[in-house]
């Protein structure tokens, strides 16, 4: 939502991939948005085609007239306005609203329906609809599609009749999703644990440290956490389980190092929603706690969701290293990477799969 966040006043233009495909590095949904003064917020590609976007929306604040720009360059063709990667992607440039920023700003989880021939948006929340795409069938359609873009937290285009029919394909839509951070909840208050919630932090998570110890859980030992708790592990996880703060985008990270508290935190983290449970340990120590999280009475359905020994073997040793390990096993986990080196690989560096949660910032 960063994008939006200067824009509640002034012109823009806003600039978002419709469609990605090959090496492509951005996924749907990326917007960059350029300001009357020619400032721009956000990327869409890293450099790739930012310049030639840039004009086009320079263009598109002129004419006030949405626009679709396609880029894409084959390994072996010259540099021009494209990706060099091989990669393709279709831009979506249209005249931006300072009052549907500000409307989207003002909301903790949103869904911007934009119909890509006119740039008519609709603002979507589960209770609440703002806006038009000028036709009554069609805002029927776009309003329960977007509605369920939100549940799965995933931005998409959608195609529909002019009257919002589904099965025909004349009116694209794209329906932008911003929801709010995935939660990463370390509990452990370690030097490890202060080394993984500034990954965290980086990574875009909301980060919570939880330990039971007073002297060690505290906001000065752990700058970039969102959130320092003094409690039991196990009894705060619940806690936090039964409000319906964890989902399947919440990463769980158990760095305490003692059964007192790994067993009875993991026997709550393996039977909740979180889409990524870690422990820290040793070989022994894994083993030890797989014996007493079996004698727990977890199946071997939920212990199969364990990744312990926490983290990716990249050989680290420091906790800035050990952090930099577990933070590449939860990107390789939510975007299903193979964990090699890409000299070893072949395809395509940057591809997308379908989740069922997918946290777009």
């Amino acid at each position: 939502m960063k994008e939006l966040a200067s824009l509640t006043e002034g012109r823009f233009a806003l600039a978002t991939i419709l469609h990605a495909s090959g090496s492509a590095p951005r996924p749907v949904g990326t917007t960059m948005a350029v300001c009357e003064d020619g400032s721009v917020v956000g990327s869409l590609s890293g450099g790739c085609v930012e310049a030639a976007v840039h004009a086009v929306a320079l263009e598109v604040l002129s004419t006030g007239e949405a626009r679709v720009e396609t880029y894409g360059v084959s390994d072996g063709e010259a540099l021009e306005a494209g990706l060099t990667c091989g990669g393709t992607i279709s831009v979506l440039v249209r005249p931006g609203s300072a009052a549907t920023a500000a409307r989207v700003l003002a909301q903790d989880s949103v869904a911007l329906a934009t119909v890509v021939s006119t740039g008519a948006e609709v603002v979507v929340t589960a209770d609440e609809v703002w806006g038009s795409t000028g036709d009554a069938g069609l805002d029927v359609a776009v309003v329960a599609d977007a509605r369920g873009a939100l549940a799965a937290g995933q931005t998409v285009v959608r195609h529909y009749g002019a009257s919002g029919e589904r099965r025909v394909d004349d009116t694209a839509v794209l329906v932008q999703v911003w929801s709010p951070p995935a939660r990463m909840l370390v509990y452990g208050a370690t030097d490890f644990a202060r080394a993984l919630a500034s990954a965290g932090r980086f990574l875009g998570y909301r980060v919570t440290v939880c330990d039971a110890r007073p002297v060690f859980a505290t906001a000065a030992r752990f700058p970039e956490a969102d959130e320092v708790v003094n409690r039991w592990p196990h009894d705060h996880l619940r806690d936090e389980v039964a409000a319906g703060r964890v989902d399947e985008r919440t990463v769980v990270a158990v760095l305490t190092h003692d059964p007192r508290f790994d067993v009875p935190l993991l026997v709550e983290a393996l039977s909740s929603p979180a889409g990524y449970v870690g422990a820290m340990g040793s070989r022994r120590t894994h083993d030890a706690r797989m014996l007493q999280l079996r004698e727990a009475g977890l199946s071997p359905l939920a212990l199969s969701r364990l990744r312990s020994p926490i983290g990716l073997d990249i050989g680290g040793r420091t906790p800035e290293e050990t952090a930099i390990s577990i933070a590449a096993e939860i990107v390789q986990q939510r975007w299903g990477g193979t964990g090699q080196p890409l000299a070893r690989t072949d395809g395509d560096i940057h591809w997308t799969v379908e989740l069922p949660q997918t946290l777009v910032r």
